[in-house]
């Protein structure tokens, strides 16, 4: 064996400092024995260490030391924490990241500085080492999430407001309006935003409203007048209306705030304030407000259901009692479960949902020891054989269901196989317990118990980015997981029941199915079933909303992108005990 450097070894490393120094990065190379082979100068930018621990032969624990005496260590954040970090423990850890095939994280290194960090480990036993400074990226991605949590903080107290606001820009459009405002017309927000005043009132009014829009844009000087308002719902309303400015005359906006004064016009309910504070308060002073917009629309408040209902003939006791019935639906397919349930509970049904022939059974004998009956039951195509099991059990009558019929299809052959079973048995009697159909987890049932099935993977991510998908799959390789990636919520109800995952992570904003509901999906199919795959949520931000929302669809836990190994492995590590033993012991 020849330990001798090559004869072009010095040509190799000052070429590679020549082109760290040109593309602005710092890069140090380890061999197998983890010694320093190469640092470039640019590393004292992110550790000011002493020039001796960059030179060739030095240990790597030797500079990780230094690095962490310095207190500019990378992987802790200092001013944050509680524990004392302990310096062996650190350095064994940061030993242990150089030897993964492959590692790349953004870490922060001070209180305002970041860097993003990427290792790989090459065949030949080679560390290669390159740090990026990506403080300014950082910053400005902080400075967007605070900004959108102000939006989203404004919006909430605007629309928590009992007076209605609205702000138009310079072209006199609506851009922002809050619920207050919209109550008052009688319409969404999306209805109105974008639009004119012209498109809301009539032209008079309107030409009138627009005259004082333009002159507080131009001017700046606020506007009020009192005003008469005639709600959508028809009620009168008496405001005092301000214009006002916000911004230049070049690129102002014009903000109309109106307060709510119906209250001191037409004066109190009896008996709400003392009758002393009653009599300074009741104004009764109709003429000092001026006509104003009316968005009672008389055409647009009728009751057209109510109104084709009594052009009708009378409809009979008995058909009005069968227009509703206790159904069970059998399918093994979770998302058109969801979808039946939610279908028939629209028609009035009571409705609940099973998976198997054993529990059908089950449930069918617990609801005839409780006296109650069942009038039907939906099978899916793959469960179409237990038709002649119903038969047989003189049980309720079954309708094979397509799920691509439309909800009028199903509804229309639901209320012909109801009408028909009625006319056959006659009127319920008068004695029948009236009981509500209950989903299998309300009833005493001792449902048959199923092993949970074997898992053809570890882990399911569900994930529409792809560079996320790409970064899930580089740390679950790297952490020896097998796993599958779907692009949208209704792929990851449909992995899940194929491969039965050990886990799953499931990104809460996708196309064609949300996380939140795909996670709903997922809870109903385990509804009687002995196991609970545990789910994290993956957001781009820890609002409380969003964990509640979370904690609502029945996930278990969270984490917030940009995801990391550290994050990866503290789930794997909590929902996957056996996984990481056996990645230890290996």
């Amino acid at each position: 064996m020849n330990d001798v450097a090559s004869s072009g070894a010095a040509v190799q490393l000052t070429l590679l400092e020549a082109v760290s120094d040109a593309l602005g990065l710092a890069i140090f190379v380890c061999d197998r024995n983890d010694e320093l082979i190469f640092a470039s100068k640019p590393i004292q930018q992110f550790y000011p260490v002493e020039d001796r621990l960059l030179a060739r032969g030095t240990r790597l624990r030797d500079f990780l030391g230094a690095v962490f005496d310095l207190g500019v260590r990378s992987g802790t954040v200092t001013e944050h924490s509680r524990r004392r970090v302990n310096r062996d423990e650190w350095i064994s850890e940061r030993v242990s990241l150089h030897w993964r095939e492959r590692y790349e994280v953004v870490e922060r290194i001070a209180r305002q500085r970041w860097i993003n960090v990427r290792k790989r480990r090459l065949a030949n036993g080679l560390c290669v080492v390159s740090l990026t400074d990506v403080s300014e990226q950082k910053k400005k991605e902080e400075r967007i999430q605070l900004d959108l949590e102000r939006m989203e903080m404004t919006e909430g107290i605007l629309d928590g407001l009992p007076n209605p606001v609205c702000v138009k820009d310079r072209s006199l459009h609506y851009i922002g309006v809050n619920k207050a405002f919209c109550d008052l017309h009688g319409m969404t927000a999306d209805q109105i935003l974008g639009r004119s005043v012209w498109d809301l009132i009539e032209p008079d009014l309107a030409e009138k409203f627009e005259k004082s829009d333009r002159m507080v844009l131009e001017t700046g000087r606020e506007y009020s007048l009192p005003e008469q308002v005639v709600r959508a719902n028809g009620d009168d309303c008496w405001l005092v209306t301000h214009k006002f400015r916000v911004g230049d005359a070049q690129r102002g906006l014009l903000v109309t705030c109106m307060n709510d004064v119906t209250d001191v016009v037409v004066g109190y309910d009896e008996g709400a304030i003392p009758a002393e504070m009653a009599q300074g308060l009741a104004v009764r002073n109709f003429a000092a407000f001026e006509p104003a917009q009316n968005c009672h629309d008389p055409y647009r408040a009728l009751d057209l259901h109510f109104l084709a209902q009594t052009a009708q003939e009378p409809v009979t006791e008995a058909a009005a009692t069968a227009l509703a019935g206790r159904i069970l639906v059998m399918t093994p397919d979770a998302l058109v479960e969801v979808h039946l349930l939610s279908v028939l509970s629209r028609l009035g049904h009571d409705a609940c949902a099973l998976r198997s022939g054993l529990e059908m059974t089950a449930f069918l004998d617990a609801i005839r020891e409780a006296n109650l009956s069942l009038d039907l039951v939906l099978l899916h195509p793959a469960l179409g054989d237990l038709k002649a099991t119903l038969e047989k059990a003189d049980g309720p009558p079954a309708l094979t269901v397509d799920p691509s019929w439309a909800e009028e299809t199903l509804a229309t052959k639901v209320q012909a196989l109801l009408s028909a079973r009625e006319a056959a048995a006659g009127p319920h009697m008068a004695g029948e317990p009236a009981g509500i159909l209950q989903s299998p987890a309300d009833w005493d049932i001792v449902l048959p118990e199923t092993e949970r099935p074997t898992s053809d993977i570890d882990v399911l991510v569900a994930e529409d980015n792809e560079i996320n998908q790409f970064v899930f799959s580089q740390i679950l390789e790297g952490l020896g997981l097998s796993y599958r990636i779907a692009a949208n919520g209704e792929e990851a109800v449909r992995l899940w029941q194929q491969l039965h995952p050990q886990l799953v992570f499931m990104d809460v904003s996708m196309p064609v199915m949300n996380g939140f509901d795909a996670t709903r999906a997922i809870r109903a199919a385990e509804s009687g079933m002995p196991f609970r795959t545990p789910i994290v949520a993956v957001t781009t931000q820890a609002l409380d909303i969003d964990l509640e929302h979370a904690k609502a669809a029945g996930m278990d836990d969270h984490i917030v992108k940009p995801i990391s190994p550290d994050m990866i492995e503290r789930v794997r590590n909590r929902y996957l005990p056996e996984s990481a033993d056996h990645c230890q012991h290996r």
